[in-house]
């Protein structure tokens, strides 16, 4: 048997190749993470319909922050920016639907009270036949 030779020596004419032994590398690459959402489009309809003490607003422009690092490149920053957006639109969506609920509520008893002022119950009065006066 022939001794093992480095990879950068030239083989000699009487070894072959089927009597050295055989190796494979295989290389495996990671496909790249998917990049960090922005939430640019919820946070653009918080600030057009929901803006409760500009939530909506601060989270756009984190929104928009968030978009700029990606498109450089820095993923940690962009998915520090998209989580703030992502929880200040949360905050918004939360304050506009408990805002929503008082709404409806204060309206309906409002409705409730004139409905009942238009219409009063019906009086009792004494029975004909009770015999009082």
């Amino acid at each position: 048997m022939h001794k093992p030779l480095s990879s950068y020596e030239v083989l000699p004419a009487e070894v072959s190749m089927e009597d050295m032994s055989q190796s494979t590398t295989v290389m495996v690459e990671q496909p790249p993470p998917p990049p960090p959402r922005d939430h640019l489009v919820w946070s653009l309809f918080t600030t057009l319909y929901g803006n409760f003490c500009c939530l909506g607003l601060l989270a756009f422009v984190f929104s928009v922050k968030s978009r700029d690092r990606k498109v450089l490149g820095d993923y940690s920053g962009a998915l520090s920016y998209g989580s703030t957006a992502k929880w200040l639109n949360i905050t918004a969506l939360v304050i506009n639907i408990v805002i929503v609920i008082i709404v409806v509520t204060i309206i309906a008893l409002a409705v409730t009270g004139a409905l009942t002022r238009m219409n009063p119950p019906p009086s009792y009065k004494p029975y004909p036949f009770s015999g009082g006066n």
